[in-house]
């Protein structure tokens, strides 16, 4: 390698991330983009965050009739196209960054093109996502493989370079006929998310115990088997529900949870900035979601401490972060996931040591820092792939 090769491989790059509702850390999409933005200036890279919310680079909203409502419930909105905002924001960068496939990205993806500069983009919105959240459309046969192949003719096709946070997710990609170069990289979690200075092991398990769950009230994230399961475990008169998040599913699950479980739930949406100190004051995290491309919730609660209890999804990846069976259970099994939750709670020495293996773990594995090291090695490698072209 040449001494300019060695310098073009070392020097900082600019980065413009584009993202539909870019000040936002309501949802997983916007919250992991904005820590990777943070974590790429520490790491001495400049980043032009360009969306809705964005300091710099705001994009308007783009209202979509009935579907803008449906995404505004999960705390997302659309951003519209505008060629001056691109044409302004993309100029001196080296390579602009796309986190979804709708008119937002796919007009940013031309316009950086028309200019030579080098597109990727991350695949963060699944479609079983959708279809879950999305009512009777969910029923028409192949209508998941449709939104694969739709995403894929709006944005992928015409990138080389595709981030995608699992394996599962990777595969599920091909297994559509997805033809980019895939990088697996973890989203990651951010190094605020610290377990307990001290755990209380040897102890009985705490009254009341206090399970958390993390994710958007939707269908696919499967809430109402969780607070179901609450209510048939022997142990269900001393368990305190939390669940963080927001959607449409909101009402119902309160109506639920106030039905069937002995204790007050709290139900509803939390800051993520409020997140580090909620896990830390919980025992057992539980994650019972039907389809996942990663889930970053999961990473966060096992970095502050907790143990997992998840659900084992063939359209979910957040089961291979379980370290034991305890750790698992099958999807939508009610009376499984009962026994699970009931196991941890007879077992606190078990939690407490479990709790320790979990975070280091984490930490070894899943921290932002490393995940941005690989990303932008993938950005370098469409660079200069796009420099050769």
């Amino acid at each position: 390698m040449s001494e300019t090769e060695q310098e073009e491989t070392q020097r900082p790059l600019t980065i413009a991330m584009v993202v539909d509702t870019s000040g936002n850390r309501g949802n997983g999409t916007s919250n992991s983009a904005l820590q990777w933005a943070e974590e790429l200036k520490r790491q001495g890279h400049t980043v032009r965050l360009v969306g809705i919310g964005a300091p710099e680079y705001p994009a308007r909203v783009n209202h979509v009739p009935l579907v803008s409502w449906v995404a505004k419930q999960q705390q997302m909105q659309f951003a519209e196209p505008s060629d001056t905002l691109f044409r302004t924001a993309f100029q001196g960068v080296d390579v602009v960054h796309i986190y979804t496939p709708f008119r937002f990205g796919q007009h940013a993806c031309k316009v950086a093109k028309q200019m030579g500069i080098a597109v990727t983009a991350g695949y963060h919105v699944q479609p079983e996502n959708i279809t879950y959240s999305a009512g009777p459309l969910k029923y028409i046969p192949g209508i998941d493989s449709f939104i694969y192949w739709l995403f894929n003719l709006w944005l992928y096709r015409k990138i080389d370079h595709v981030h995608v946070p699992t394996e599962l997710g990777a595969s599920l990609l091909r297994s559509h006929g997805y033809k980019a170069k895939l990088h697996v990289i973890s989203n990651g979690y951010e190094a605020r998310f610290t377990p307990k200075t001290q755990r209380d092991a040897g102890k009985s398990a705490p009254v009341p115990f206090h399970i958390v769950a993390s994710g958007r009230l939707t269908n696919e994230k499967n809430h109402v088997a969780l607070i179901q399961a609450i209510a048939r475990c022997r142990h269900a008169q001393d368990i305190e529900l939390t669940i963080a998040g927001t959607g449409p599913l909101k009402k119902k699950l309160q109506r639920l949870a106030s039905r069937l479980l002995s204790r007050p739930a709290s139900i509803g949406f939390h800051k993520n900035a409020e997140m580090p100190a909620l896990l830390r004051s919980s025992n057992l995290l539980v994650h019972p979601s039907i389809a996942d491309l990663e889930s970053v919730s999961v990473i966060e609660g096992m970095a502050a401490g907790l143990v997992p209890v998840i659900a084992s999804s063939p359209l979910s990846a957040a089961g291979q972060f379980a370290l034991r069976d305890e750790s698992l259970f099958p999807v939508d099994d009610v009376e499984s996931l009962a026994r699970r939750i009931d196991w941890w709670i007879d077992h606190p020495d078990e939690l407490s040591k479990w709790g320790e293996v979990y975070a280091e773990h984490t930490k070894e594995y899943y921290s932002v820092e490393a995940s941005v090291h690989k990303f932008i090695a993938m950005e370098r490698e469409a660079i200069s792939d796009n420099i050769s072209k």
